[in-house]
């Protein structure tokens, strides 16, 4: 293998991405978010949302005219009415029916062309909106993929879905109201113009409640806001607790903890129900009180106009009409609360939303990236230092992996261990120090390039709701089934799956809950294998699995390790035995290296955590065949005789005491 080097053109597995190296494994078939949305914060919610708004411009101007179209036609039908009613006296008396009849079909036909005009701007109004919700939805999951592990750390999974769902729903449900509330608006201009040039004074007179209403809204507005906002936080909460529950519920009932769930839940419903309830109550005082003070500038209409027609001002046809217009600029106030009660819960949702999309990633890629192409594997940690917020995990670590060579980390709980790994995937950045591979530091490395190189088996792999088919193919999607079985068989998973139902088809349950904890490790592991890194980290990858498979799956992984750099974190005497070099990590610093026979003949400590973790933490695994009896004295003994032969042995193999021998015990 060659050292890291730019490269102008990839080979056939990799495809160049701005002229960048990255592994190709899976074919695009969706483009990215079409817009995204405005990013300073300083703005109002809706302004930033605008940018998502006007990719669909063409759509949403369509609707908006077809519904201003309505609206003016709409707005004509009183005037006409009013022709119409006027008209019908010298039909009567005089017996000119042509002009009544002409204005009755006209009626007729602006209603036809309003059905028409209203179902396609309504049409397109509303696939905006729900084109906007999937668009910031794609928003919002390209954003969380970018983002680091420390932003997971502190969330939590319910409070991401409800923001994903429920407050884009809110944010949609608004923006597809709110243009009909435009159009309305635009009615009632148009319709105090028709007022006015028929009565100025019936005008000032219908206009009584308006103040009234603008200040009842007003109030509305500021009431609803907080109660959103504690709606969209409380129907979160109740997410959280419910997601908790379903995937933690071996523990529910293995701690015999139901009627504890169910009082958290209970609890959380009826704080959502209370929010709910008072936003009910809220509504149930203002939304009426606003449509009784528009009824008032009615019959105020009603009574000073029937007075004007009595008094010979005016006619019958036109009060009719006055009124009718009256009801188009009272409707706007109708629908006022309704709609400041859903805007209120819109920007409260779209607040929720941003906290996300507003979440810097704590690891980023650099403008100016090298690309790692075949690299050998060297490894080197320069005074790396790290912490978890205040709680410092390393401290100054010093440590140098030759290309090809296989380490085993050992530590207490809490040394290090796994993060330090982590860190050489990049899932953290480090606090101060470097990380380098083939003496590139991984800062300088696209994420996507370094994760290519650096395949991870962790101690407990998540696997998909899927088969197992394609849990196996994840990181290599195109693979041939004879690839899989091959990555299958050599982490001796090839005959529980042929055992399960449909073999390799077979899907999993969530988490792969429906497998046992060994088994879900040997298809992490074949995952692994099929991607065929040449990094390799495994993190405990074998604690849940019987010592005899584990011998099994030792063999096929040794030959693997001679063509790659491997770093194991060790628990196990077995897993130990695997490494050319182990590494002794204590309280945040390498305590030393060397085999595992120099650590054990001339460091206690290293001593003292082997006895530690072999005697203090019995090994509970899931077995795929039942073991010998075998009495407390006789335990002991084995564990005795595995610790001489590892003080033998540097390295076991297939004949010896390591991997192909009664194996470790121990566990984490």
């Amino acid at each position: 293998m060659s050292s890291a080097t730019l490269r102008d053109t990839p080979p056939d597995s990799v495809h160049s991405e701005d002229g960048h190296y990255e592994p190709v494994n899976v074919t695009r078939r969706y483009d990215d978010p079409r817009a995204d949305i405005n990013r300073d914060q300083s703005k109002n919610w809706f302004l930033r949302l605008v940018p998502i708004l006007l990719v669909n411009r063409w759509p949403f101007s369509i609707g908006i005219g077809l519904m201003v179209l309505t609206m003016i036609m709409g707005v004509s039908v009183p005037a006409l009415t009013a022709e119409l009613i006027n008209a019908i006296t010298p039909a009567v008396v005089d017996g000119e029916t042509g002009y009544f009849f002409m204005l009755g079909g006209i009626l007729v036909g602006i209603s036809v062309i309003q059905f028409f005009f209203g179902f396609f701007g309504s049409y397109q109004l509303s696939r905006v909106s729900n084109m906007l919700e999937a668009d910031l939805r794609s928003v919002i999951y390209n954003h969380l993929v970018t983002l680091s592990f420390s932003f997971y750390d502190k969330i939590q999974t319910g409070q991401v879905i409800s923001r994903a769902n429920s407050d884009i729903k809110a944010i949609q449900m608004f923006l597809m109201m709110a243009p009909m509330m435009l159009t309305s608006i635009l009615t009632f201009f148009l319709a105090l113009t028709y007022m006015l040039t028929m009565s100025w004074e019936l005008t000032l007179a219908s206009m009584v409640s308006v103040p009234l209403v603008y200040v009842v809204s007003m109030k509305l507005r500021s009431v609803m806001f907080p109660l959103s906002w504690l709606t969209q936080a409380r129907q979160a909460d109740v997410a959280v607790i419910v997601d908790e529950n379903i995937n933690g519920q071996r523990i529910v009932k293995a701690f015999a903890q139901e009627a504890m769930q169910m009082n958290l839940l209970a609890r959380a419903a009826r704080k959502l129900q209370w929010v709910q309830v008072k936003s009910v109550e809220i509504s149930a005082i203002y939304n009426p009180l606003i449509e009784s003070l528009s009824v008032i500038g009615q019959v105020v209409v009603w009574v000073y106009g029937g007075w004007l027609v009595m008094q010979g001002e005016l006619q019958i046809g036109t009060l009719v009409a006055f009124n009718m217009y009256a009801m188009m600029i009272q409707m706007p106030f109708r629908f006022l609360g309704m709609l400041l009660a859903m805007e209120q819960r819109a920007k409260a949702s779209a607040g929720r939303v941003f906290e996300i999309l507003d979440e810097n990633p704590a690891v980023t890629d650099p403008d100016d990236p090298v690309d790692l192409v075949d690299p050998r594997g060297e490894i080197r940690f320069e005074d790396v230092h790290f912490a978890y917020g205040d709680e410092a995990i390393l401290k100054g670590v010093n440590l140098n992996v030759d290309a090809g060579e296989t380490v085993a980390i050992v530590g207490a709980t809490g040394s290090g261990k796994s993060t330090l790994v982590r860190l050489l995937a990049r899932f953290y950045e480090v606090g101060e120090g470097f990380i380098t591979i083939d003496g590139v530091d991984i800062r300088q490395l696209r994420t996507k390039n370094l994760h290519y190189h650096v395949g991870q088996v962790l101690d407990e792999p998540f696997l998909f709701s899927i088969s197992i088919r394609e849990n196996i193919a994840y990181g290599k999607p195109d693979a041939t089934m004879d690839e899989i079985i091959a990555a299958a068989t050599a982490a001796n998973a090839h005959e529980f799956i042929l055992e399960t139902n449909d073999g390799y088809d077979t899907v999993v349950g969530e988490r792969g809950y429906t497998l046992s904890g060994g088994q879900r490790q040997r298809l992490g592991i074949a995952r692994a294998l099929l991607v065929n890194p040449p990094i390799l980290v495994l993190d405990d990858a074998t604690s849940a699995i019987d010592v005899r498979i584990e011998a099994q799956i030792h063999d096929a992984l040794l030959a693997l390790m001679s063509f790659r750099t491997t770093v194991l974190i060790a628990h196990r005497l077995s897993t130990i035995n695997l490494a050319d070099r182990v590494i002794l990590l204590d309280d945040g610093q390498v305590l030393a290296t060397g085999t595992h026979t120099e650590l054990l003949a001339n460091i206690p400590r290293y001593s003292e955590i082997l006895q530690q973790q072999t005697v203090a933490h019995q090994p509970v695994v899931e077995s795929e065949q039942e073991p010998e009896d075998e009495s407390d004295v006789q335990h002991r003994a084995r564990l005795a005789a595995m610790m001489r032969d590892g003080h033998n042995n540097d390295r076991g193999g297939p004949g010896g005491p390591g991997p192909g021998g009664p194996g470790g015990g121990m566990s984490r």
